[in-house]
């Protein structure tokens, strides 16, 4: 494996890991960077570059972030977050994942990519509902922002530091194992 090949994983893996917060910042971030010329993708993904995608996928994130501020309506989103994740955590690892064999890359893709982002979508969702069932949706916005916030820093970090979102997602699933398993004792 040469370090440009690892440097690619951990990047689709920290994008992936960010879509698990939401859908379309790191693919938006992933747009940006293509058209920029801050990270290339692969060919098949020259179209992310484009600046249709940047406007529809710009359009995308200003709909899913307000959308998340609305108590009741973003529980309802859950519903759809968590396999749209899964599906844009895939599909982001296939795209910065480059020329390999397509075997390799769709199984790590999917493993690593879309599995991160499920989980770390239903973690969110769950907190979003217990949230929403404990203060009547009146901490939903605080999650919401929240979420945001930490979506944009790790898509931000994935492209101008991989390593470091990569630290930064193994941060929050260590989190995400610690709260689960404290939720299961009691």
């Amino acid at each position: 494996m040469t370090s440009e090949l690892i440097i690619s994983i951990v990047l689709g893996f920290s994008l992936a890991a960010a879509a698990g917060f939401r859908v379309f910042i790191p693919l938006f971030v992933l747009s940006l960077s293509a058209h920029f010329g801050w990270f290339s993708v692969s060919d098949d993904w020259m179209w992310m570059g484009s600046l249709t995608a940047i406007v529809l996928l710009g359009a995308a994130v200003v709909f899913e972030v307000f959308a998340y501020f609305i108590p009741w309506f973003d529980n309802l989103l859950d519903t759809a977050s968590i396999p749209l994740a899964a599906i844009a955590g895939t599909l982001i690892m296939v795209a910065t994942m480059g020329d390999m064999n397509p075997v390799f890359t769709w199984a790590l893709a999917i493993i690593a990519g879309g599995g991160t982002a499920a989980a770390i979508s239903g973690t969110a969702g769950a907190t979003r509902l217990t949230a929403t069932a404990t203060t009547g949706g009146l901490a939903n916005p605080v999650i919401a922002a929240t979420e945001t916030g930490a979506a944009v820093t790790v898509a931000t970090a994935s492209i101008f530091s991989p390593l470091l979102a990569f630290l930064l997602v193994v941060l929050v699933l260590l989190f995400i194992w610690k709260l689960v398993k404290r939720l299961r004792r009691g």
